[in-house]
């Protein structure tokens, strides 16, 4: 860790550390139903007890992670009969958050679309399936935060990391993954030419779409 992150200030560090475990618990680097130990986590984070120790409790709040008293704590199971509910939400919720960034995308915005844009075209010629799914994280997150609603940023995210957790459990056995991430690029040229509908109408497409190659593969 640089001497910047050990200067950081405990909440950002505690923040941090919720990332990461996230995304080990997303991808499966920690499985369901694994126990969760703060020492190992420090050692493998290489961060101090306290931002730890936080982060499992906001991940806890999340779901992500399940506490026993007395026993410990460990990664939370996934359920695949919750994909049928996450992807009914996040279809009325995300083609909102698409309509809402095709209107207030900022010219900052309009740069880091461009190079989303470039590396979809980088990703088509060469799918893998992990970096194709870090892309697809990226890609939704980007649309969440350019809606500048924090309350449809925080709850879509939330819904987002549950429906990735059954992704990653189908990951090997999914076909044309490619294709279903490659769709952001309609998703993206919508939002970048302002409209609004073809943006929301992209998204939908993109959620039932993925929805059903998901439930092909489980």
């Amino acid at each position: 860790m640089s001497a910047l992150a050990d200067a950081a200030p405990p909440e950002l560090l505690s923040e941090q550390a919720r990332r990461e475990i996230r995304d080990l618990i997303v991808t499966l680097d920690l499985p369901p139903g694994s126990v969760l130990s703060e020492a190992d986590l420090m050692k493998r984070l290489r961060m101090g007890r306290t931002p730890i120790r936080e982060a499992l409790r906001a991940l806890a709040h999340e779901r992500l992670v399940e506490v026993y008293p007395r026993r410990g704590m460990f990664v939370a199971s996934v359920d695949a009969r919750d994909l049928a509910s996450l992807s009914e939400a996040r279809e009325l919720l995300e083609p909102s958050a698409a309509r809402l960034a095709a209107q207030r995308l900022n010219a900052a915005d309009r740069l880091e679309l461009d190079q989303l844009l470039l590396e979809l075209d980088t990703v088509a010629g060469d799918p893998q399936g992990r970096e194709l799914m870090a892309l697809d994280q990226r890609l939704h997150r980007f649309i969440y935060r350019c809606a500048r609603n924090p309350f449809l940023e925080g709850v879509l995210d939330d819904y987002f990391t549950h429906a990735l957790r059954i992704w990653f459990l189908a990951l090997d056995r999914l076909e044309h993954l490619d294709d279903a991430v490659l769709e952001h690029r309609a998703i993206l040229e919508a939002v970048r030419d302002g409209d609004e509908q073809r943006a929301a109408d992209s998204m939908s497409a993109h959620i039932r779409g993925f929805e059903s190659a998901i439930r092909r593969a489980l």
